[in-house]
C-alpha cells in the first residue's frame, strides 16, 4: 500500500501534541486521579499505533477478515480524533477572555460539542447502519402505458456485502423488507461486494430470496469489477468477476450489461435497461447505451439502471430520451442531514446529484444512497440505509 509518509507522520505529531495539551487541561482543570488523566494518553497513544498499523498492512492483498478489522480500525481512529479536533476550535476563542469562569463555560461547551460529535459517531455505527429507511416516491408521466398505471418497482443500491464479513443479519433483514413490498419488479443498482465474489458467498441464499412477479435485475458498479485488489494474473481477476456475475444469475437476478429486457402487460410494454459502470474521470466510461438499447430516442416508456449519477448529464440526457434513470454510487458519503425537509450532505461537494429526485422536463433521475456501507462502518445523522418504492402512474388513466 502506497504511503504518503511525510502528511502521515504530522499528522501523528499533530494528534500527539493535541492529546499532551488535554492531559495538562485535565490536571489544571479537574480533580481527576493522576492516573486517570494518563488513561486519556495512553489511549491515544494506542489509537495512534493502530493507524500505524493500518497504514503499513498491505490492505489490497489482505483476507476480508482483516479488511475487516482495517475498516473498524480506521473508525475507531476518526471517531477518537474527529471530536477532539472539533471540540478544540470550538475552544479556541476563549482564550480572548481573561475571566476565569467564562473560560470555563467555554471548556464545557467544547466538551459537550466533542462528546455530542464522539457519541454521533458510534450511533451512526451501533444504530442508523443497521435501520433501514423505505421511501415512496410516486412518478407521473404522460407517456406510461395505462396498462402500467399503478406499476411498483422497488430499487437498493450499493449492498457492500464485504462490511459485515459474513454475518447475513442485516442482509436478510433488508430482503424481508423488500419482500413485505411485493413489488412488480426489484431492481439493484450495483455494487454487491467491495472487493471480491468471496464476499458476497455467505449471502447466496439470502439474495435468492428476492423475487417479483416480472423479476429482479441487476448491474455492475465501480467495486464488482475486481479493481480494488492485486491479483496475481489478469486471468485470476476475470475468472473472479465472472464468479460474480454468476453468483448473481444464480439468485435469480437478471444481469443486464449493456442490455435490455421488455416488460409486457395487456399488449403494452415498457423496457428496462441496464448499462455497465459509467465512472465520472479518470475511471472508465463502460456503459454503452447505443448496445444496451436498439434505439434509446423511440417511443416506448423506458428505465434505465446505471450505477454512477455521473450518467445522467453526461450521456443519458443528451444522447437518449429515457425516461426514468435509477442510481446509486454516492452513499450520500454516508453522512446526511435532514432539515425542515431538506437534505444536506457533504456528498453534494462532489456529485451535482447525490441523493433523491432529479428532474429535467418530464425525465427523471433518481439517486438512491445504498443500503450498505464502503470505507467506514457507519451512517452518520439521517443517512440511513435506503430502499426505494416507485410507483408509477399515468395521467391519462386519471
Amino acid at each position: 500500500m502506497r504511503i504518503f509518509w511525510i502528511p502521515f507522520v504530522v499528522a501523528i505529531i499533530i494528534n500527539l501534541l493535541l492529546d499532551w495539551f488535554i492531559y495538562r487541561q485535565l490536571k489544571r482543570s479537574t480533580r481527576l486521579p493522576r492516573l486517570k488523566c494518563r488513561a486519556h494518553l495512553i489511549l491515544a497513544a494506542v489509537i495512534n499505533l493502530l493507524l500505524v498499523a493500518v497504514f503499513v498492512l498491505p490492505v489490497r492483498v489482505v483476507d476480508n477478515g482483516k479488511m475487516h478489522l482495517v475498516m473498524w480500525a480506521l473508525f475507531a481512529y476518526f471517531a477518537f480524533y474527529l471530536p477532539k479536533y472539533m471540540a478544540a476550535l470550538v475552544w479556541l476563542p476563549s482564550l480572548a477572555f481573561k475571566r476565569k469562569k467564562v473560560r470555563l463555560v467555554w471548556t464545557h461547551v467544547a466538551t459537550v460539542v466533542g462528546l455530542f460529535l464522539f457519541g454521533a459517531f458510534w450511533w451512526g455505527a451501533l444504530v442508523t447502519s443497521h435501520r433501514t429507511q423505505v421511501k415512496e416516491v410516486t412518478l407521473n408521466y404522460d407517456n406510461l402505458p395505462a396498462a402500467f398505471d399503478g406499476y411498483r418497482i422497488v430499487q437498493f443500491s450499493d449492498a457492500h456485502l464485504g462490511t459485515y464479513n459474513g454475518d447475513t443479519t442485516f442482509v436478510a433483514k433488508y430482503v424481508n423488507e423488500i419482500k413485505a413490498l411485493k413489488p412488480d419488479m426489484i431492481v439493484f443498482t450495483g455494487d454487491l461486494v467491495n472487493r471480491q465474489t468471496s464476499e458476497a458467498e455467505p449471502y447466496r441464499e439470502v439474495l435468492a430470496r428476492l423475487k417479483a412477479p416480472d423479476g429482479v435485475y441487476s448491474i455492475l458498479g465501480n467495486h464488482d469489477y475486481d479493481d480494488y485488489i492485486e491479483w496475481p494474473s489478469e486471468e485470476m481477476k476475470q475468472a473472479d468477476h465472472r464468479r460474480l456475475i454468476d453468483l448473481q444469475t444464480h439468485a435469480g437476478w437478471v444481469m443486464l450489461n449493456n442490455d435490455h429486457r421488455l416488460i409486457a402487460r395487456d399488449g403494452d410494454t415498457i423496457a428496462i435497461i441496464g448499462t455497465e459502470n459509467y465512472g465520472d474521470p479518470p475511471f472508465p466510461q463502460l456503459g454503452r447505451l447505443d448496445e444496451a438499447y436498439p434505439d434509446v430516442r423511440d417511443a416506448r416508456f423506458k428505465i434505465l439502471l446505471q450505477h454512477n449519477p455521473f450518467a445522467w448529464r453526461d450521456d443519458v440526457l443528451p444522447h437518449s430520451n429515457i425516461d426514468l434513470m435509477l442510481a446509486g454510487h454516492t452513499h450520500a458519503m454516508q453522512m446526511m442531514v435532514t432539515l425542515f425537509g431538506h437534505d444536506y450532505s457533504p456528498a453534494a461537494w462532489r456529485y451535482d446529484e447525490w441523493g433523491g429526485a432529479y428532474r429535467e422536463g418530464d425525465r427523471v433521475l433518481y439517486v438512491n444512497i445504498g443500503v450498505g456501507m464502503v470505507g467506514f462502518p457507519a451512517r452518520l445523522g439521517s443517512a440511513y440505509p435506503e430502499i426505494t418504492v416507485f410507483t408509477l402512474k399515468c395521467k391519462a388513466a386519471k
